[in-house]
């Protein structure tokens, strides 16, 4: 793992490096996505049957494209009953978590007879897009579907690619009916996405899609969007350690390689005060890439997106960090909290020497869905804001928009809007009196 001086240069080389990774550069494939969209409008079904077979090798006809009951009990019986133990227990951490993000609607009155309020309700129907195959994650599948629910979404269908005898993957199923997920289809890709955007004759139109994805999944969401809300356009995941002489090497070096595995355009990076640290966790990394199953995903990411930094202190740390604003940052230095006052861009801060990543991926509770390429600058974590919506109520009576409506007209007069003058005028004219 490359260590390097931080300072401004090595920071602003750092940045564009990392922005190189963003799922916007990759206008090459738009084309491709476009005409797979085009087609799931035009054709529906029949598209999504075809692209099946060429792309996932797998037959596909209405009668098979949605999972059934029976399906799903396969799944749960071929599984280790630990682990579904293990995503229920995880499951009810989300729920308890995203049940504290509720919001209810409210409303207020005034004694001149004005009434402002705001009313949430939950989107109708969500939609969740799942990988298949080796990118199977069934803590994804959680981390979606289970905002969505205590949201009080009523209806969620998922998403995602058989395998070639056309089967799902039974992780993916148990993750799925645990969390509640109402309708599941064997569709994968770009079509899946337009499938949920617009609808075919077997898969409804969604309010909302959500999930991760690869580079053609991703562009089919940024395409659609507008159709259809969307949570973010994901980029490769991050990692960003900030660390002083008091954190144990070994921990740190783990924790950078937990993120670096997930793909090659992965990054982990290390900010950290002390120079023998850097170096110690350099070594601890190369010890363990003799024994860890993804060595050489790993490498790659770490040749192309690893970095330690050492800075001459903590403020310098802190501030590059802010500037990187990484989807998974940790704090492990003698004074956690201290530090975490300072951040302002982050997905997700972990606190502490006992609080690695994965504990947010699997079991803590808050989301995993992060913003990542910068965007913690002005995005949140997947909430249950994201499966719901905001109403604003207005009502006034006689006295209130008499007092306000010279106000009113002249603000309308103001823009050259007159029909909206005249619309609050007409109110109080002599004319509309008789």
């Amino acid at each position: 793992m490359r260590t390097l001086k931080l300072n401004e240069k090595t920071k602003s080389e750092l940045l564009n490096n990392l922005l190189q990774r963003s799922p916007a550069n990759y206008t090459e494939y738009e084309n491709t996505v476009a005409e797979i969209i085009q087609n799931v409008r035009r054709n529906k079904d029949k598209a999504l049957f075809e692209y099946t077979e060429k792309f996932d090798h797998s037959k596909m006809d209405a009668a098979h494209i949605r999972v059934t009951k029976e399906e799903i009990q396969a799944a749960y019986e071929s599984l280790d009953p630990e682990f579904i133990r293990v995503m229920k227990k995880s499951a009810q951490n989300i729920r308890e978590f995203h049940e504290k993000q509720k919001r209810n609607s409210w409303i207020e009155t005034k004694d001149d007879g004005s009434i402002l309020g705001q009313r949430i309700i939950p989107i109708e129907i969500s939609g969740v897009y799942v990988p298949g195959g080796k990118a199977a994650y069934p803590s994804s599948v959680l981390m979606n579907v289970v905002p969505a629910k205590v949201a009080g979404v009523s209806r969620i269908i998922m998403t995602t690619p058989p395998q070639k005898d056309g089967t799902v993957n039974p992780g993916t199923l148990a993750a799925a009916d645990i969390a509640g997920v109402d309708e599941i289809y064997k569709v994968g890709g770009a079509q899946a996405i337009a499938a949920m955007a617009f609808g075919t004759e077997s898969i409804p139109k969604v309010d909302k899609i959500t999930g991760p994805g690869n580079i053609f999944v991703a562009l089919a969401k940024k395409a659609c969007f507008g159709y259809v809300s969307i949570d973010s356009i994901a980029g490769p995941s991050e990692i960003l350690v900030i660390a002083d002489e008091t954190a144990n090497p070994r921990y740190v070096a783990a924790d950078l390689l937990s993120q670096a595995e997930h793909d090659e355009m992965a990054s982990a990076i290390l900010i950290t005060t002390s120079e023998s640290l850097a170096e110690k966790v350099s070594e601890e990394i190369d010890g363990f890439l003799k024994t860890l199953s993804r060595a050489e995903i790993i490498q790659k990411s770490l040749d192309h997106y690893g970095y330690a930094f050492v800075a001459e202190n903590m403020e310098d740390a802190v501030e590059a960090a802010n500037a990187i604003a990484s989807e998974h940052l940790e704090i492990i230095t003698a004074n956690p909290y201290e530090v975490m006052t300072q951040i302002k861009n982050a997905g997700a801060i972990f606190l502490g020497t006992y609080s690695s990543e994965p504990l947010g991926d699997y079991y803590a509770g808050p989301n995993h869905i992060l913003p990542t390429n910068r965007t913690a600058r002005f995005f949140s974590p997947l909430s249950v804001d994201d499966f719901v919506k905001k109403t604003s109520l207005i009502s006034y009576s006689k006295q209130a928009l008499e007092a306000a409506h010279n106000d009113i007209e002249l603000f309308a007069k103001q823009e050259g809007l007159t029909a909206h003058a005249n619309s609050i005028a007409v109110r109080f004219d002599q004319c509309s009196q008789k």
